[in-house]
């Protein structure tokens, strides 16, 4: 499927002031600035975040869900992203923070980070068997593989065809919850715990199947204070079974250390992803096996709804891993036929195209050229568009009146005018002056 229409990236228009950080920060060019307010195209935006960052006005704002939303249903699973593992000063184990989960109101918790393990070793398997072209490219970070939708189609067939170990840990957590406890899985929901928007629009807006496992996510930024209170009690019913490196899926690099592939690249930082997937699609990396891009400086660690400073929170998992082991013990459940591949493969944001008809899209990709070229070329972001390319595009789309949008253009044209009227004041005076002349002879 391409592109959903649900974003958990949103816009607070009460609160923007029209400003351009987030308009040139965009990696997608998905913002634009008219009447003072910013607005979003659904259909370029990638739920990166970087909006979220730059704003200084607070008016994007990530949608996700309240802790109470669990309460709809019977019985509820935390799945808690590694990244929350690092936001504690005080946390000795991670038993202790899956513990303080069931605190706050969860009847279970499945690690994420055991869902890694699983799709780790799923991603071995499939590179051994060469089943996806190289270089293979993670598909872990769902903003990356939506950006490859919009800017990079032609590398969606080097996406690893597995589900997200979010989305694993779900169905199985599900399935072990329902047959020990003999419940209806209906009645189970299950809560990711996120450090980022995109994982929330993921839930909403699966990439390769049709409906989610997991029930809503959560922000961490949202379960930091209930969590920091019943890290007090004590309880030591749940214990941690992820490994060592399925914790580090966290950290960028970290897919990479667990698949132990030497002739591998891992990037992060939405900016420099995007330069890597220029090289691949130019040709120029492909003695590269396997690409891990993560969106967020640091990795998952560096979401845009994350508590802790995202080089803190790197060291702190880095020691609580120290000590895990290097592989996991799975249940019987999670070794059995579980599918984790995606039910159809990942298809372009086809909502883009200039035109359905080629030859019509020819003539609107020559016009964007040619209204480009007239431009000044200065991507100062005044005109509401990013860049004097965008504008064009917007004029060829209607999404902008023309080319008096830019203010550049604008003030030239005034410039014209004014003289224009000039010239025909001084042509009229001197038609008044010659008639005057005629009259008095």
């Amino acid at each position: 499927m391409g592109i959903s229409s649900f974003h958990s990236v949103t816009l607070d228009e009460s609160k923007c002031r029209g400003c351009t950080n987030c308009l040139k920060r965009c990696p997608t060019e998905a913002i634009r600035v008219h009447d003072g307010k910013a607005e979003i195209i659904n259909e370029k935006c990638i739920d990166c975040g970087e909006c979220i960052r730059v704003c200084a006005y607070h008016a994007k704002v990530a949608v996700t869900d309240p802790l109470v939303a669990i309460d709809k249903y019977k019985y509820k699973i935390a799945l808690p992203a590694p990244t929350l593992y690092g936001q504690f000063k005080r946390l000795d184990s991670i038993d202790a923070l899956l513990n303080a989960l069931i605190s706050i109101g969860f009847d279970d918790v499945y690690e994420v980070a055991e869902g890694a393990d699983i799709i780790t070793k799923s991603i071995k398997e499939s590179i051994a068997k060469g089943e996806t072209p190289k270089p293979v490219i993670s598909s872990a970070c769902p903003t990356i593989v939506r950006l490859i939708q919009v800017r990079f189609p032609e590398l969606l067939e080097n996406i690893v065809p597995f589900i997200s170990p979010m989305e694993a840990s779900a169905r199985i957590a599900k399935k072990i919850f329902s047959e020990k406890h003999n419940v209806d899985i209906n009645e189970i929901g299950a809560f990711f715990i996120t450090p980022c928007p995109s994982k929330a629009t993921a839930i909403k807006n699966p990439n390769g199947f049709d409906k989610s496992a997991v029930d809503g996510a959560i922000s961490i930024l949202d379960v930091y204070g209930p969590l920091s209170e019943a890290l007090n009690k004590d309880t030591n019913d749940i214990k941690k079974r992820a490994s060592k490196f399925g914790v580090r899926w966290a950290l960028s690099g970290g897919e990479v250390e667990a698949l132990k592939k030497d002739n591998s690249l891992y990037v992060d930082g939405i900016n420099n992803v995007i330069a890597v997937l220029e090289a691949i699609e130019d040709g120029k990396l492909s003695n590269i096996d396997y690409f891990e891009g993560l969106a967020c400086t640091g990795g998952c660690v560096g979401g845009a709804l994350v508590f802790e400073n995202a080089f803190i929170a790197r060291e702190r998992i880095k020691t609580l891993a120290k000590d895990l082991p290097e592989s996991t013990l799975l249940r019987e459940e999670e070794e059995s036929e579980l599918d984790l591949k995606l039910d159809y493969p990942l298809k372009p944001n086809e909502v883009l195209q200039l035109d359905k008809d080629m030859s019509a899209a020819i003539k609107k990709l020559e016009l964007i050229e040619k209204i480009t070229e007239d431009l000044p070329g200065f991507d100062c972001g005044s005109c509401g568009a990013p860049t004097c390319r965008a504008l064009a595009e917007d004029i060829v789309n209607k999404r902008a009146a023309g080319e008096v949008d830019c203010i550049f253009k604008l003030r030239e044209k005034v410039r014209t005018l004014a003289q224009e009227m000039i010239d025909l004041s001084y042509e009229t005076g001197l038609d008044s002056e010659r008639n005057d002349k005629k009259a008095k002879k």
